[in-house]
């Protein structure tokens, strides 16, 4: 028995299904999860030894690889002086002043301790902001676990949302209008029957959740139109995309500034670290100067916004990192499409900067929730363990975008492409 076999028998006695977040259980793909010890730049090592090229990177936090250099140093000293201690401390304020000077629509920015976190309050503040109830989201965006986002569709554009999970009270699901992605038809329908009681509207510009969907053109642009005739907060998601599309997130690639921004991952470093952000008249309505309250103990961890702020100084420190990392990046997905082709198997892709997804199926152009349900899923997870057999390490569901990082050359995009080659002929 493998010793990642051993842990996950371990795991399952205290730790609900052996993991501490679903999608780590490998449910979507079959067999069981890999535990890991250690990175290195673009490669994971599990606890057998066995190395990986990486291409989940925390979920999209290690924009820079494993355990970079620079980043360890600056935590490990942060560190020193002690981990947490419920107070102001200044390294809180370069972190905050560095997102605003990136960030084109951010005046203020809340820190908080995750994603899930950011959403929630972003949510709160709109809804207080605006004095309303109703939310907009859109079907394969995923938001966090937070009560008002864990809603799915109704029957139709305006039906009010059903809770797909136990605890969620229906009272509050009715409150939030799941609509289709990518249809602006559909949004100006809903607002033109009740945009005056919907407080906001919450997307990923990119969205990242139901593997990597492009906005169609005009979409985003529509979404800021309807908000402004209405009075409805726009909130762009930039958890995933915030540093990841661009340097400046996937708002400034597109050019359609929101009302708040919630953000995560890569302002972490690899620590446990969300944040939200915006218009300063909407963010002085939060608590202490303002009647929304939102609080957290360990908000603005001196440890965690050091590893942030060294990561980002990283990025601004280089002129060429976006181009550069979307140009190997592009490289992947163009090398793993052909190895699609010479094995006969159809494959379709999407690419946001760093960020891309693959997909199994002859649609040319994947643009929605009901494309991506098309995909062949059994083939992805047929191709992912056997790219865990050639050493490549991706997302364990078919609908996860993958991410590379700075630490990832030439070497080993020409490694992953072969290890496809491979394993697309086993199929």
């Amino acid at each position: 028995m493998s010793r990642s076999s051993e842990l996950f028998t371990a795991a399952q006695a205290h730790i609900p299904g052996g993991v501490n977040s679903p999608v780590r259980a490998f449910r979507a793909v079959g067999g069981e999860p890999i535990f890991f010890k250690r990175g290195e730049g673009a490669y994971l090592i599990d606890a057998d030894d066995r190395r990986f090229i990486d291409y989940v990177c925390s979920w999209g936090p290690l924009v820079l690889g494993h355990a970079h250099p620079e980043v360890i140093d600056a935590v490990v000293e942060t560190a020193r002086s002690g981990l947490s201690f419920g107070t102001p401390t200044e390294v809180e304020i370069a972190l905050a002043d560095k997102v605003v000077e990136i960030m084109p629509s951010i005046e203020k920015v809340r820190m908080v301790s995750s994603g899930t976190e950011a959403t929630m309050s972003a949510l709160r503040l709109a809804r207080g902001f605006t004095g309303r109830d109703r939310i907009v989201k859109f079907e394969g965006c995923y938001h966090g676990h937070g009560d008002s986002l864990l809603v799915k569709a109704g029957s139709g554009a305006l039906t009010l949302g059903v809770p797909p999970s136990p605890g969620v009270p229906a009272s509050l699901a009715e409150h939030t209008l799941t609509l289709s992605f990518n249809d602006a038809d559909q949004v100006h329908e809903v607002f033109s029957e009740m945009g005056d009681s919907i407080a906001a509207i919450i997307v990923a510009p990119v969205a990242g959740n139901m593997n990597c969907v492009l906005p169609e053109p005009g979409f985003l642009e529509a979404l800021r139109a309807v908000c402004d005739a209405h009075g409805t907060v726009l909130i762009f998601d930039e958890v995933m995309t915030g540093f990841r599309v661009g340097l400046a997130g996937a708002q400034a690639h597109y050019g359609v500034n929101p009302d708040l921004t919630t953000l995560g991952k890569v302002i972490g470093g690899g620590m446990p670290v969300g944040a939200f952000g915006g218009r300063a008249d909407i963010m002085d309505h939060i608590a202490p100067d303002g009647p929304v309250y939102q609080a957290g103990t360990l908000s603005g961890n001196p440890v965690a916004m050091t590893a942030g702020l060294t990561t980002l100084n990283v990025i601004t420190s280089q002129s060429d990192f976006y181009p550069r990392l979307s140009q190997r990046t592009a490289a992947l997905i163009d090398g793993i499409q052909e190895a699609g082709r010479a094995a006969g198997i159809p494959i379709a892709a999407n690419q946001a900067g760093t960020m891309f997804g693959l997909f199994f199926t002859d649609i040319p152009k994947v643009g929605s929730f009901t494309d991506v349900m098309a995909c062949d899923t059994a083939r992805f997870s047929a191709f992912f363990r056997a790219m865990l057999t050639e050493g490549i390490y991706l997302a364990p569901s078919a609908f996860e975008v993958g991410f590379l990082s700075a630490a990832h050359g030439d070497a080993e995009i020409e490694a992953t492409i072969e290890a496809a080659r491979k394993a697309l002929r086993t199929l």
